[in-house]
């Protein structure tokens, strides 16, 4: 593979991103230093970047020069199906919690899922949230999957849309999942509003119903670091 076709496989793979909700040229900008104008015109192949830019992009992206060959070495490569690959990274609670942006030395590992699990899935972000990057994966700790089970598994893998945030349910009649901030530690819970109180509720309801106060000038979304859209048993 040349210089250009690497070029060509990772505008194809940003705008791939940008596409699906889990990248904009505003989050990349700030993200790579690049300015918008200059971006725009690698997006629409008008013109390439440096090595060292390259290097830049990758790493603010989380990917390696392999990761390009296996873009372009993928059955769905180019083809548009669900069955490329959309690459999340896992990382510790506290990330999750509040880093917006997930720098490259807080990844733990790639988790890589057909983009056909994920594609449609709906925002519905509080306005302090909408720059985030979006899709983060976490690790399942043994205190929080004990109160949801049997939905969550101690040590299974928990994908969370950080770009939803409301208490509104995704689906008509099923609670959702969520990954909230109580304190300072990261609890999966449903979750209710009622006077003032985000209400976290267990599952297992040999487990307690949770309080957390909500200030005057602060609203439930923000105590809420998104929606468990997915969960991984085994890998």
């Amino acid at each position: 593979m040349n210089f250009t076709q690497m070029h060509e496989r990772l505008r194809v793979e940003l705008l791939r991103r940008i596409e699906r909700g889990t990248l904009s040229v505003s989050l990349l900008a700030r993200q790579t230093g690049f300015g918008k104008s200059h971006l725009s015109n690698f997006l629409h192949s008008r013109r390439q970047l440096s090595l060292e830019g390259l290097d830049r992009m990758l790493a603010t992206q989380h990917m390696a020069c392999e990761d390009l060959l296996e873009l372009g070495s993928h059955p769905g490569a180019g083809g548009g199906t669900d069955e490329e690959l959309l690459t999340v990274p896992v990382v510790s609670h506290n990330s999750a919690l509040f880093e917006p942006y997930i720098r490259p030395s807080a990844v733990l590992m790639m988790l890589h899922l057909p983009t056909g699990a994920l594609r449609s899935l709906k925002p519905r972000t509080v306005a302090s949230r909408r720059s985030w990057q979006r899709l983060v994966a976490i690790r399942i700790a043994h205190s929080d999957a004990l109160p949801m089970d049997p939905m969550l598994f101690p040590d299974a893998l928990a994908v969370i849309d950080r770009h939803y945030n409301a208490l509104t349910p995704y689906r008509a009649g099923r609670p959702n999942v969520y990954a909230i901030r109580d304190g300072s530690h990261l609890t999966l819970r449903y979750a209710d509003f009622a006077e003032a109180r985000l209400v976290l509720r267990p599952l297992n309801m040999g487990f307690p119903v949770d309080l957390i106060e909500i200030g005057p000038d602060a609203s439930p979304g923000e105590y809420i670091a998104g929606r468990v859209c997915l969960t991984i048993n085994e890998l």
